[in-house]
């Protein structure tokens, strides 16, 4: 089975080689049919503590780092072109 790749944004920085990243989705409501966002945070090892808030990346599903970190971040989100 794939690895999941999922994209947000860095809210949280502070920890050492770990970042933690907001990530929205949408979904769409099963009574009213109206696009309703889900959101999450998610902790994701970053090595070399290069992002900082703000920045929208991707990250990827990896085995468990720590208690919490079970997510790596792959690099920075590409903008659509």
């Amino acid at each position: 089975m794939p690895k999941r790749i999922l994209q947000g944004v860095v809210v949280s920085d502070t920890s050492d080689k770990t970042v933690i990243v907001h990530v929205e989705r949408r979904v769409m409501h099963p009574v009213y049919k109206k696009f309703v966002t889900r959101s999450k945070k998610y902790a994701a090892h970053d090595e070399g503590n290069v992002h900082k808030i703000g920045d929208v990346v991707r990250i990827e599903e990896s085995r468990p780092i720590s208690k919490r970190k079970r997510w790596v971040v792959i690099g920075e989100a590409r903008p659509a072109p």
